[in-house]
């Protein structure tokens, strides 16, 4: 996060008002975000870095009477299904792929070095972003 908030302090627009870690979890995610509302009522922004804490988040951001992606503005990181819907439905305004099918890529690199075979210095796996409509796009056909 150290780089993020980095960035953030680069703009002068943006003022990170609080910053913990949800834990990774929807439950934590939903308990830091009722927190935040409760010293912060007027954040306008948040960034997840990853969909269970961003849905956790959302059901604190719902249970304070607040509409998420709307009053409140929602960016979150992996692109999993829930995450993909609540995109999709408006909840979330943008993510920010993290893809776990590079598991079957480093799986494979692993039987090629093991095979005795040369394989490429850098291999990069394939992420992207996604809007709202780049989300109901892709659900149909989403394999996390």
């Amino acid at each position: 996060m150290k780089g993020f908030g980095d960035v953030i302090a680069t703009e002068p627009k943006f003022k990170i008002v609080a910053s913990q870690t949800g834990e990774f979890t929807r439950a934590k995610g939903k308990e830091v975000m009722e927190a935040f509302l409760k010293s912060n009522p007027d954040i306008d922004v948040l960034y997840a870095h990853n969909d269970d804490m961003g849905l956790g988040a959302i059901e604190a951001i719902e249970g304070a009477g607040k509409k998420p992606g709307t009053d409140i503005k929602i960016i979150t990181v992996d692109a999993v299904k829930d995450g993909m819907q609540a995109l999709a439905d408006g909840k979330i305004n943008f993510i920010v792929e993290c893809s776990p099918l590079l598991g079957p890529q480093l799986m494979e690199l692993v039987k090629k070095v093991h095979a005795g075979e040369t394989v490429e210095t850098r291999v990069i796996t394939k992420e992207t972003t996604f809007t709202q409509e780049q989300a109901k796009a892709a659900l149909p056909e989403r394999q996390y």
